[in-house]
């Protein structure tokens, strides 16, 4: 670095005892040089208010002394993408699906054609929830969208206030079939209420079982626990429903051996249901299902619908190598190996796109939503760390420009970021515009102007080291956690057609998007604040609460904001799920399902900061390894 000019410091700013060069040697700061800046180049030294000592601060190329987050870098580098094999891509193993596909709608068909012996009036009803729900877990329900309707609104017709038995001429309802039911009906947008498991309850009004723990018995109160997770708000004895059966079967687990049955116990109780990525929930159900099986002809059945879901599960593998492939090109293209201020997780990403949409025919939005998300990873960490606060107020005004010459008078690492983001949302919106049929690029711009707004607001408390109420931070954290900008464009390029109406039930101004972006804001502050504190950003969910609320403590506010969480999630659930609704289920499923996406990312810590645990592992079971067939 060549000096050209000694600075004076201002009397307030707070700096590290010493730097360290490029060859190593420690540097006063108060022999820091400074070359000239130029007259767009507008750096600003941080202050103690906005410095924390634990985080890494250095004096970059550019000589101004930035914060830099301490992440790890990009853990899939390009010649181990391309050192995949996908031999599942084959034509032969496609025509061995399809055939497949074929023998199991006959499956379905024959359950309308009663033998005397596997399909009674005694058994129909739980025969059919059986097989629907198994295509469901298995990942393979998008071939049987017919048979499943058929076969639910055969449930439906004999549905009752008091449940349904295993079959249609069954004297008695039944816990299991009830609670199956009541699950298998509500996510596919049929109206039934929870007060139907009110009906088993004992006379205390409780619920209860025998102590003996039969197979069956257990089975049941697994579903009733599944049924409990897809909770509307007050419901309350959804609430009883999942304190009793989780309670059920964690006592369960120390008494039975290890089995199928245990394993999937364990799966259920460990991401529940909105954590419960769906190619997630596939991978494992084929380790446990039909391993119980005794009747041959059940066992014949559960062997075809595994094969299928193997053989499904390896195509679509071989379909994800070649668009990870193609996102490897463009983040290379982009620039972005260059942008070492910040978090690379493109094939993380893309992971829970794919972990939410394995129909073959979304290639648009698996990579676009990785996209988004890593444009939205890099200025997360711009506003949050590395730019100066003077370097963010240029770039802000110059997204609002929207024009590639609004970079002249941008720093030269800004000037990368800003191409990134305008050429991939000009891209993206050109994509949208032919799945659409009309101009989406305003609309979508507006989203990422009220986007940057949000971050620009943050630095500006992170700067002054303001914790403000937590309504305010709230409010803007929910457009900060960016569910809004990495859920639009990608599910615009779908197949599926949004009109304004239904537009509106998805995006701005529908509730669906402002709960899901809650659950993201909320859940992401109680994983992260911690870490962020460090880095000296002192406003969060958990600091605001505290501060509104003198003498709370912190175990208080993740309590408060816990539940918070528990009472967004069921709204959630009733914008998905709500009966009658003019929005069918399938237009609202990516918003509501990337909500569950990036719940994942911090079920366990900042999956998207310590990327190689548990995202690591959810990387390799769901886009790395195929199935053994």
């Amino acid at each position: 670095m060549s000096p050209v000019s000694v600075i004076s410091l201002p009397s307030d700013l707070c700096l590290p005892t010493s730097f360290i060069d490029r060859s190593g040697r420690e540097l006063n700061p108060l022999h820091i040089t400074i070359p000239n800046l130029g007259m767009c180049r507008k750096g600003k030294l941080m202050t103690c208010a906005s410095m924390s000592m634990s985080l890494t601060t250095a004096v970059s190329d550019d000589a101004v002394i930035r914060r830099r987050g301490d992440f790890h870098s990009n853990i899939w580098d390009d010649d181990f993408i391309q050192s995949l094999s996908a031999p599942y891509g084959e034509p032969s193993y496609r025509e061995r699906a399809e055939r497949l596909v074929g023998e199991v709608k006959k499956l379905f068909n024959s359950m309308s054609e009663e033998d005397g012996e596997l399909i009674t009036p005694l058994n129909d009803l739980i025969q059919r929830l059986w097989m629907v729900d198994s295509v469901e877990r298995l990942g393979i329900d998008r071939h049987f969208k017919n048979e499943i309707k058929s076969a639910l609104d055969h449930v439906y017709s004999y549905w009752s206030e008091k449940g349904i038995g295993c079959g249609r001429e069954s004297v008695v309802t039944d816990l299991n079939s009830t609670a199956l039911g009541f699950r298998t009906l509500r996510l596919r947008g049929y109206d039934v209420s929870a007060d139907v498991l009110n009906h088993f309850k004992n006379q205390s009004g409780q619920f209860a079982c025998t102590l003996k723990q039969t197979e069956d018995q257990i089975r049941a109160v697994l579903n009733l626990y599944r049924a409990s997770l897809i909770a509307f708000p007050g419901e309350k004895v959804m609430d009883e429903a999942e304190t009793f059966s989780a309670k059920y079967l964690k006592e369960a687990l120390q008494k039975i051996p290890v089995s199928s049955l245990s394993r999937e116990i364990d799966d259920v109780l460990e991401y529940g249901w909105h954590t419960y990525l769906p190619r997630l929930e596939a991978r494992n159900y084929m380790d446990v299902f039909g391993q119980d099986t005794e009747n041959s002809e059940s066992y014949m059945k559960t062997q075809k619908l595994l094969e299928l879901a193997k053989l499904e599960f390896n195509i679509f593998h071989a379909l994800q190598k070649r668009e990870l492939e193609y996102l490897v090109r463009w983040w290379k293209g982009s620039g972005s190996p260059h942008m070492t201020f910040c978090r690379h997780r493109h094939v993380e990403y893309y992971t829970l796109a794919s972990c939410i949409a394995f129909e073959p025919q979304h290639s648009g939005f698996r990579p676009g939503f990785a996209k988004a998300c890593h444009i939205i990873t890099v200025l997360d960490d711009m506003y949050d760390t590395f730019g100066t606060l003077d370097e963010l107020e240029l770039f802000t005004a110059a997204i609002k420009r929207w024009d590639p010459s609004a970079t002249e008078c941008l720093p030269e690492y800004m000037k990368g970021v800003y191409m990134i983001v305008y050429n991939t949302v000009n891209e993206m919106s050109q994509e949208a515009d032919k799945a659409q049929g009309q101009d989406t690029l305003n609309y979508c711009r507006q989203a990422w102007e009220k986007y940057i707004d949000a971050y620009m607001q943050e630095a500006k408390w992170i700067a002054s080291g303001e914790v403000p109420t937590f309504e305010e931070y709230y409010e803007n954290g929910k457009v900060s956690s960016a569910h809004r900008i990495s859920a639009l464009q990608p599910i615009l390029t779908t197949d599926i057609p949004f009109p304004e109406h239904v537009l509106k039930e998805v995006d701005i101004p529908s509730k669906l998007n402002d709960l899901a972006s809650a659950v993201l804001r909320l859940r992401g502050d109680t994983r992260c604040y911690q870490a962020d504190r460090a880095r000296g950003e002192e406003a969060s969910c958990i600091s605001c609460y505290m501060k509104d609320n003198p003498g709370t403590s912190e175990e208080d506010a993740l309590n408060h904001i816990n539940a918070m969480i528990s009472d967004v999630i069921k709204g959630l659930n009733w914008e998905l799920l709500k009966p009658n609704s003019s929005v069918p289920i399938s237009a609202k499923k990516h918003a509501f399902d990337i909500s569950r996406a990036f719940h994942y990312g911090y079920k366990y810590r900042d999956g998207y900061s310590v990327a190689n645990i548990e995202t690591k592992s959810l990387v390799k079971r769901t886009v790395i390894d195929p199935v053994t067939l």
